[in-house]
């Protein structure tokens, strides 16, 4: 599991939840990088037995699977971006790759996924070997802050709930049109507190804390932080708005995290699901199948899944709040 020894997982639970306990929103910022990876060496295993190679929400319509509303989610934002054959493209934040694989074959642009974290770079290899999408798609380490690629080397950018690891999205943006060539877009899903959050009740602030230590993030912003970067970047805003209300009522983003998803694959999302998967951990650390701390992570994915429903329900938190800006020509 992970790829760490049985004493670095354990030693690294520790870190990421006394970096998290203890530091404030500045020095998690200062140490993003480390609180990154802490946090998705110790995640990816679970995020893949649960969620599959796509690591994210979307706005579900009624009688659809949660699969297909992943795969629609993509879809729209290659087409929002135009992508098609011949284009360089770059995933920003890519996981283990599995929308950088379904948007190249369903564009046949070439994409490039960034993501500084070996683990996932090595998950995202082996299954685009196996997927034998080795000629259109390629990943590099790298902090998305200090791109290693020359100036004007995309024809596009996107992330997918990714960008909310940033410690400054000024700066993140301003690199991301670095990279950009003139006349290209940008777009993508982000992570963001709505105009319903309320920073002074303390039930809000319980969702913001349990959605940042469940996900490994060092501060969530307001969905006007990302107007306001794009702009302070010097990116031309054409498209900002929450996809969160899109989908049906009935089957709203955050129901593969209740006990209302009653497919058998969303049975590891649901809190049933994730109860067993708890108890599991504790049979596998005893006999030895799962390193010291396993137990750990699965209570700390638990709780930040509950406080994403919570932030759903409660209309303060949206992880699909869409954004389309173009660099400048």
């Amino acid at each position: 599991m992970s790829g760490l020894s049985r004493d670095a997982f354990q030693d690294t639970v520790s870190q990421y939840r006394g970096l998290h306990d203890a530091a404030d929103v500045e020095t998690r910022k200062q140490q993003y990088t480390t609180l990154v990876n802490q946090y998705y060496d110790l995640a990816t295993d679970f995020y893949e037995f649960g969620w599959g190679q796509h690591f994210h929400f979307a706005p579900r319509f009624k009688h659809e699977k949660f699969l297909d509303s992943l795969l629609r989610h993509e879809r729209y934002l290659a087409r929002r971006l135009r992508l098609y054959p011949g284009q360089r493209v770059l995933d920003v934040g890519c996981g283990v790759g599995g929308p950088a694989r379904y948007i190249a074959k369903h564009t046949g642009a070439t994409i490039v996924g960034v993501n500084n974290n070996a683990y996932q770079l090595e998950r995202a290899a082996r299954h685009t070997r196996r997927a034998k999408l080795e000629h259109l798609v390629s990943f590099t380490k790298a902090d998305f802050m200090e791109l290693p690629f020359e100036d004007d080397s995309f024809d596009a950018i996107y992330t997918i709930e990714a960008s909310c690891h940033a410690p400054d999205r000024v700066k993140l943006f301003e690199e991301l049109r670095r990279v950009l060539k003139p006349g290209g877009v940008f777009g993508g899903y982000e992570w963001c507190l709505t105009d319903r959050y309320d920073p002074k009740s303390p039930a809000h602030q319980k969702i913001k804390k349990d959605i940042e230590v469940g996900n490994g993030l060092p501060d969530l912003s307001h969905t006007s932080v990302i107007d306001r970067s794009l702009r302070d970047a010097g990116f031309e805003l054409l498209d900002a708005r929450d996809l969160a209300p899109s989908g049906d009522p009935e089957t709203p983003w955050y129901m593969s995290l209740t006990g209302k998803d009653l497919s058998l694959s969303g049975l590891p999302r649901t809190p049933l699901g994730r109860q067993i998967t708890n108890a599991l951990t504790v049979v596998l650390e005893k006999v030895g199948l799962a390193p010291k701390g396993t137990k750990q992570v699965s209570d700390f994915l638990n709780e930040g899944a509950d406080a994403l429903v919570a932030g759903g329900e409660t209309g303060t938190f949206t992880p699909m709040y869409f954004f389309l800006a173009k660099n400048p020509a």
